[in-house]
């Protein structure tokens, strides 16, 4: 009697998953005004898409991980725009605020205050009269001063001085939740973008990372029921769910490599990007490749033809975008050639 073939002999195997993402009905393009915030997925896609000659500030007060510390930045720069004097600290000569990243630092108090509240002025600018506020939720565990004050960035002070805890959804909502409606009073147009960072917090501990990324996901759907015109784009789910392993991170485990950040900005194109925005992104990124192409042998008749086109590619496109440091470049090459 013949024995009936098992299925997997009948059927390809799947090794991995892929999920639809509903393209937005209101879509970016190079006319939209982006502000994006948040943890490393807010600055990695958001210098992408300065890269792509989009209007786009990007974390204007640096990384930052907890959603009620940027709430806080979103808070003074758009309506208080005071930064206090108890919040500063200074390491190694330089002077640096517990709500910015290490990256804002001055080497005095002065000079620190004017940098923050420059910052404040170019991120209210952006919101005000912007088209997108993409904001990226990196963890719900949190530092607190002795006093309770949260802090975005431990800037390496003793930590004897600080409290760590998990912040509940409700109160990180509540914060977040009072900073987006008063910013959509100030401009009922701005879109939210919500998303949740793919980067893994371990030196929490994998149970604790997962934990606080289960209950950022959560705060974003809160949020969303709460708000309308609120998008959420899965881009933590898109490398846990479909691309699903180590070789899409890099060395540390952590940080997504550069092929899972290729693939995710894919999606994020797909998803959000008019047709004529994707076609210019990808012609711009061709010249960026062209632009970073360093021969063997410059002094060749073939490569002077490869500036020189390069060039006429970059002047075309100067009438849309500001090429100028580019074009100059290239023209500097092309005389010392």
């Amino acid at each position: 009697m013949r024995q009936k073939r098992h299925n997997c002999y009948l059927h390809p195997m799947r090794w991995s998953i892929d999920f639809p993402i509903p393209p937005s009905p209101q879509k970016i393009s190079h006319q939209s005004m982006i502000l994006s915030m948040g943890s490393c997925f807010a600055q990695t896609i958001g210098q992408r898409m300065g890269d792509a000659k989009l209007d786009v500030l990007v974390n204007p007060f640096g990384t930052v991980f907890h959603p009620v510390a940027i709430s806080e930045l979103l808070n003074r720069s758009f309506f208080d725009r005071s930064f206090e004097d108890r919040l500063l600290t200074e390491r190694e000569g330089l002077f640096h605020h517990f709500l910015a990243h290490s990256d804002i630092r001055a080497e005095s108090l002065e000079n620190l205050m004017q940098l923050l509240r420059n910052e404040a002025d170019k991120t209210q600018s952006q919101a005000r009269v912007g088209t997108d506020l993409i904001l990226t939720f990196g963890t719900a565990w949190g530092y607190e001063l002795l006093d309770g004050t949260l802090v975005a960035n431990c800037h390496k002070v003793p930590q004897n001085q600080f409290r760590k805890r998990l912040w509940s959804i409700e109160e990180m909502k509540r914060p977040v939740l009072e900073t987006l409606r008063a910013i959509r009073l100030a401009n009922p147009a701005i879109r939210i973008i919500l998303t949740v960072s793919p980067v893994r917090h371990l030196k929490d501990g994998v149970a604790e990372n997962q934990l606080s990324k289960s209950m950022l996901r959560a705060l974003c759907q809160n949020l969303q029921e709460d708000l309308d015109r609120v998008d959420y784009f899965p881009a933590y789910e898109i490398l846990m769910d479909e691309l699903r392993d180590y070789r899409f991170y890099k060395t540390d485990l952590i940080h997504p490599s550069e092929e899972a950040e290729n693939y995710i900005w894919e999606r994020w194109q797909q998803a959000y990007f008019t047709e004529e925005t994707k076609k210019l992104a990808g012609e711009i990124n061709k010249i960026r490749l062209e632009l970073a192409h360093r021969p063997f042998n410059p002094d060749t008749e073939a490569h002077r033809k490869f500036l020189r086109n390069l060039l006429e590619k970059l002047e075309r496109l100067n009438s849309q975008f500001d090429f100028s440091r580019e074009i100059e470049e290239v023209t500097l090459r092309l005389r010392s050639g």
